[in-house]
């Protein structure tokens, strides 16, 4: 596509856009302007989805009005009420249903399935992670490590990019597990390294892996309704997610996890996970649900998890493939007018859009402190991103609520803020 900097362009790529209707099922935030801000902070928290009010309220209506009775007895019951999320949760993940289930957070439910799927024997007891791994992911492996008595300085295997490089190619992966597989007992890689916004094919990082003997499980909170997902196929042996980002649920919102259908090993278990029809007969023997569901420790949060009832909706009608050529088409707006801000700024972010999702990083260069007062200005002139020291600002137009205006709009701001602070 030939882009243009105005924004009369921007508008006219917007009137073109078939998937232009969803912008207008979303709140944007205000603050104190009558003018919504704009919005390029997907990445960190998705925005509201209308509908996500009604659905939450219908459920504070039932437990008023029923109270208990409404495990049974609800609009939607409460019993069964992850059910209402696994197909939408599947298909975004590239999974069959059973292989898909909504529980908990993202990293309780690393926890659960690194206690299950990290196994050290041996000389193989190493994890194999990217260096700079967000640091919930890092935490989380070193207390397995540690809990195992092992010694985290030595079994967590990071990964860097060659001197000088932002981003990591899966030749480098391939290369460390042919040299030093036989010490890995696990890899544990993002689908969308949260810092640089590179995306990973994880086919071939899951084949690679499996070659070396290696499990192979995915940290998926930059992926999942950002990129297409093929778990099943791949045969990931497992994966997680948050749902607070990309897939709109609210702060807080209840997590997700993926097992492939081939693993049936034992596991940290709880009640919730006892097959349904029996459950609560509350015997000591546990009898677990088919499939992923019959890892889930505790009954769901039903509060946290009804907004994603109405996000899940809305993917389903967009469909992923209609939102993958609109991300494609954002952020290459958003790289054409970026680049025309240099020398000020460096983008980090692969620029090819099948190794880059909707987020842009953007590395502001000049004195020190000056990335940091520029993003300060951007946000002041209206325009919500996300800060990472040292200089990074990340930007991210979301294909389901984003316009190529938002986009305009927000390199404008960064036009701005950058002649400010010279």
């Amino acid at each position: 596509m030939t882009y243009e900097p105005t924004l009369q362009f921007a508008y006219r790529l917007d009137e073109a856009d078939p998937l232009r209707g969803f912008r207008e099922r979303f709140a944007f935030p205000r603050g104190d302007r009558v003018e919504p801000l704009v919005y390029l902070c997907g990445h960190s928290l998705g925005l509201m989805p209308l509908d996500a009010r009604g659905i939450v309220m219908e459920e504070m209506e039932d437990w008023a009005r029923l109270a208990v009775l409404d495990h049974d007895h609800a609009r939607r019951p409460w019993i069964p009420y992850h059910e209402n999320l696994r197909d939408g949760l599947a298909a975004l993940a590239g999974a069959r249903a059973t292989e898909v289930v909504a529980m908990s957070s993202l990293t309780v439910n690393l926890h659960l399935l690194l206690a299950a799927f990290y196994r050290p024997s041996g000389d193989r007891y190493r994890i194999l992670i990217e260096a700079g791994a967000f640091s919930s992911d890092q935490h989380a492996l070193a207390s397995q490590i540690a809990w195992r008595g092992l010694d985290p300085r030595d079994a967590l295997m990071e990964l860097a990019p060659r001197g000088g490089m932002d981003t990591l190619p899966e030749e480098s992966i391939e290369a460390r597990l042919e040299e030093r597989g036989s010490e890995v007992a696990l890899v544990l890689w993002p689908g969308v390294q949260y810092r640089t916004g590179q995306a990973f094919d994880l086919g071939r990082i899951a084949r690679a892996a499996h070659r070396a003997g290696c499990v192979a499980g995915f940290d998926l909170a930059h992926s999942i309704g950002n990129m297409p997902l093929a778990l099943h196929d791949i045969e990931a042996d497992f994966a997680v997610w948050c749902s607070y980002k990309y897939l709109n649920g609210g702060p807080g919102a209840i997590g997700g996890c993926f097992v492939h259908e081939r693993h049936d090993r034992p596991h940290l278990t709880g009640w919730w996970g006892h097959e349904p029809a029996t459950r609560f007969r509350l015997r000591p023997e546990f009898q677990a649900a088919p499939g992923a569901a019959g890892w889930q420790i505790s009954n769901p949060p039903i509060l946290s998890a009804a907004p994603l009832i109405a996000s899940l909706a809305l993917f389903d009608q967009a469909g992923l493939p209609g939102l993958r050529r609109k991300s494609a088409a954002l952020t290459g707006y958003l790289e054409y007018l970026l680049a025309r801000l240099a020398p000020g700024v460096q983008l980090i972010t692969p620029r090819a859009a099948e190794s880059r999702g909707c987020q842009l990083s953007v590395r502001i260069t000049g004195p020190q402190g000056r990335g940091r007062r520029v993003f300060d200005a951007m946000t002041a002139r209206g325009v919500i991103g996300d800060w990472r020291e040292p200089d990074t600002i990340r930007l991210a137009p979301v294909p389901l609520y984003n316009s190529f205006a938002d986009v305009f709009r927000g390199a404008e701001a960064l036009s701005q803020a950058l002649r400010q602070e010279p």
